[in-house]
């Protein structure tokens, strides 16, 4: 005769968590925000929309990589100079030609003003270089945490905005760049009027847009066409 078999108790770590009900919340007798977010650490103005946020800085590892490289190598080849001139030994022929030429030439030569042309323009480029952030194919995303920063590549939202074009009725195609402070939208519509379908895709895409959790939302520009005729 079997005997009845004791039901399983439950496991230790397993806890029922409460459900809140929707009329709890509305009343206000549910958890307070605030107080979640003084125990996480995170201000509540920080919670779920987030400031404005700069855009993600470059490495820049290749030019300055190659700055450092020349620089060396110049410095390197000035100091042996140095040293073997120390030594008792003549110095390099081509420091000797260049120092007769700077000594010689007038300072309205052709020559002299395209190498401080040259000097100047890459003297510029390393100053924008090392004054501009860069990364321009990556749009900063608002941040939730403090210490966490996010970034949507452009390529990535524009296939976001397209997809959602394309749901919307009458579009045939759909082309989307998104910048840093505005996204082109250029539709094709097969049937409906024109007017209905922009109306449509600027309720969608303005939705979309906001969806994406951009820090600053860019501005919509939508153009939509007749496709053209074949032949």
């Amino acid at each position: 005769m079997n005997e009845p078999q004791d039901p399983q108790p439950p496991e230790a770590g397993t806890q029922r968590l409460p459900v809140l009900d929707k009329q709890e919340t509305e009343n206000g007798n549910g958890p307070d925000r605030s107080d979640a977010s003084a125990a996480s650490g995170q201000p509540p103005e920080l919670e779920g929309s987030g400031g404005h946020e700069g855009r993600f800085w470059s490495a820049r590892r290749v030019p300055a990589g190659i700055a450092a490289l020349l620089l060396l190598g110049l410095i390197g080849l000035f100091l042996y100079d140095i040293v073997s001139v120390r030594a008792g030994r003549p110095g390099m022929h081509w420091r000797r030609e260049l120092a007769r030429q700077l000594a010689e030439r007038p300072l309205d030569d052709t020559w002299v003003l395209v190498g401080a042309g040259i000097a100047a323009v890459l003297g510029l480029w390393l100053l924008i270089l090392a004054a501009t952030p860069g990364l321009r194919d990556i749009l900063p995303m608002r941040r939730s945490h403090a210490d966490v920063r996010a970034g949507l590549h452009r390529d990535a939202a524009a296939t976001a905005l397209r997809d959602r074009a394309m749901e919307v009725a009458g579009v045939q195609s759909a082309r989307v760049r998104v910048r840093r402070r505005r996204a082109d939208v250029r539709a094709v519509s097969h049937f409906r009027e024109l007017d209905d379908v922009r109306t449509d895709l600027d309720a969608v895409l303005a939705d979309a847009v906001r969806g994406l959790g951009l820090s600053k939302v860019p501005s919509l520009s939508v153009r939509v066409r007749r496709p053209g005729r074949k032949g």
